[in-house]
């Protein structure tokens, strides 16, 4: 079992997608597919989808829209309250909805063991898995179980979540792993090793770093997947550079202020909104594309515009580095993340 060290409470971490659910937001009843055109209506009642961070920004986006399909949706969220929220929303507007509501906190490995145990107590299959929350946080920020926060809630407790409800997506005909990265990987540096524990803290490079991750999982996921026959799939995507909480945290330090308010005042302008960045999700959850695909918007330098495959860094390629970072994920989560046969 995890340990969990004590925290203060500066050091407690915020997961982006536990922030207030956007009421009032325009419906569309089928999911669109390159995120101007809308798509013939879906039907995928009996499917059982669950969305880490799914009470607001693109995680709520993809969850009532996966919702109005007829999948049951499982929230999987750190602030009750606000979770509540967004079922509450969600069913305001999808009067039908199935939505089932499970409080985890990503910055804690017992909490993310909880959660799985519970979704694996209340539903016999996961059909779509999709590890879209994330953080960005302030230097020197650690989960509970004293990880660098980026790396932890990113990645590891992902991985960890994965590896937790794997029985559960084997038991589906046709499941998916869905993993959210962004386009800030290709600028992360390529040391496995050093992510959980980085000597100089920098919440750029952690980020970066976390996000390189994501990558790397999805890929050595996939090929575990296909060495072992199994058809699940694993399908990485990044949603362009959507408007959502991901930068509401305050680093303490002017410089750090500054920048992060210079990001935002960029947003303003360039982001799309949350409902469009979701359409990446939506694409890798429902549409008829391989495993070991990456997915993202394909104008304004991979910002927005219509999902397609897209190429990612030389760096989340390397399959040694993959097969270290699942060995290390293994090590410092406890999840024995074993495939049949793999």
């Amino acid at each position: 079992m995890v340990t969990q060290p004590s925290t203060t409470p500066t050091d407690r971490i915020q997961p982006d997608g536990d922030r207030r659910a956007a009421p009032g937001l325009d419906s569309h009843a089928a999911l669109r597919a390159n995120g101007n055109a809308p798509r013939p209506p879906i039907d995928l009642r009996g499917t059982i989808a669950v969305i880490t961070g799914a009470n607001s920004g693109i995680g709520f986006q993809t969850a009532r829209q996966l919702a109005a399909t007829g999948a049951t949706v499982v929230l999987a969220c750190r602030h009750p309250g606000r979770m509540a929220e967004a079922a509450r929303a969600i069913r305001s507007e999808h009067a039908g909805a199935t939505i089932d509501e499970v409080t985890i906190d990503l910055g804690s490995l017992r909490s993310v063991t909880a959660a799985a145990s519970i979704i694996t107590d209340r539903h016999p299959h996961v059909d779509i898995l999709i590890n879209n929350a994330g953080m960005i946080g302030g230097p020197g920020w650690r989960t509970l179980d004293d990880f660098e926060a980026c790396f932890g809630v990113n990645h590891l407790a992902h991985f960890a979540l994965t590896g937790l409800l794997l029985d559960r997506l084997l038991a589906a005909p046709e499941a998916r792993v869905v993993t959210v990265s962004s386009t800030a990987h290709r600028v992360a540096r390529l040391d496995p090793r050093a992510w959980p524990n980085p000597t100089i803290p920098d919440i750029y490079q952690a980020y970066a770093a976390s996000k390189l991750a994501n990558l790397l999982f999805a890929y050595h996921l996939h090929s575990r997947m296909a060495a072992a026959g199994i058809g699940m799939r694993s399908i990485a995507c990044q949603p362009g550079w959507a408007a959502t909480k991901l930068l509401s945290s305050s680093p303490r330090s002017l410089g750090r202020r500054a920048s992060m308010a210079a990001l935002r005042a960029a947003g303003a302008i360039i982001a799309q909104p949350a409902e469009d960045g979701a359409q990446s999700l939506l694409h890798a959850s429902v549409a008829d594309v391989p495993s070991g695909v990456y997915l993202g918007p394909s104008r304004w330098w991979h910002t927005r515009g219509p999902v397609r495959p897209q190429a990612s860094s030389t760096d989340s390629r390397n399959a040694q580095a993959a097969s270290l970072l699942w060995d290390l994920s293994i090590e410092l989560s406890g999840v024995d993340f074993r495939l049949p046969d793999g």
